[in-house]
């Protein structure tokens, strides 16, 4: 019964081939002073333990750990075990590598370890003395907090230009609201005042035109009464003489 070896990278694309191997690893900052090849990023590193970690894994489960587990099926059938086991195997490892690439994915690894390196490579080019606490409480907490105050207030200062800008604004409309109102206020007073005179001189108008009417009309009722009354005189004085 042959151990079955097979496996797949952990990350594909960015393991190269030599992680298989077991011998002891050179620290990067040797080489870098060598003059030999740059440090290998955290990512890459990430990458060479992870598949490590899974082979080994894997080597735990060998074939003859299963077959001995399933011992009264290995009997029946060898060749059976034996393809049960690869299949096992394979979809031992896609699991896993599935596992940890979605965990890499939801953590943002890859962005995050990438980072890390840029920051480790501006350090180095930084002379100044790196930070160390002074021994006072009060101000190594004044200096861890004083950044994050300064940026509030910054962004503080901000929120404030925009309202007032806003504030302005609503002004500028009021204002304009206002003028309006007047404006029209002003064009109601005029309406009416043109109103008013306009009913004034319909009136004088009308008075011009009714006083001759009303002359005709009294005039007429007074021939009319004038008629009246001689026509009953007529009809007494013609009943009277019959």
């Amino acid at each position: 019964m042959e151990k079955n070896t097979e496996t797949k990278p952990i990350i594909a694309t960015n393991i190269d081939s030599s992680a298989m191997t077991e011998e002891q690893p050179v620290s990067t900052s040797s080489r870098h002073s060598e003059g030999g090849e740059p440090p290998a990023g955290r990512l890459k590193l990430f990458n060479k333990v992870m598949e490590r970690s899974l082979n080994k894994y894997i080597d735990d489960a060998s074939f003859q750990r299963f077959a001995k587990t399933f011992h009264p099926f290995y009997k029946r059938n060898p060749k059976v075990m034996e393809d049960i086991h690869k299949q096992f195997v394979s979809d031992l490892q896609r699991t896993i590598q599935e596992d940890i690439t979605k965990l890499m994915e939801e953590g943002e690894l890859k962005c995050k370890l990438d980072e890390l390196d840029k920051l480790e490579r501006a350090e180095k080019d930084n002379k100044e003395p790196a930070w160390r606490p002074s021994g006072v409480p009060e101000e190594d907490l004044c200096d861890f907090v004083m950044p994050y105050y300064l940026k509030y207030e910054a962004h503080l200062q901000k929120e404030i230009k925009k309202i007032q800008a806003e504030n302005a604004a609503l002004a500028k409309r009021v204002q304009s609201g206002r003028d309006a109102i007047a404006s029209t206020e002003l064009g109601i007073a005029a309406a009416v005042d043109k109103w008013k005179e306009s009913v004034k001189e319909s009136e004088k108008l009308l008075a011009f035109q009714l006083i001759p009417m009303m002359c005709d009309v009294i005039f007429f009722l007074r021939n009319v009464n004038w008629f009246i009354c001689t026509d009953e005189v007529v009809s007494y004085a013609f009943f009277d003489v019959k």
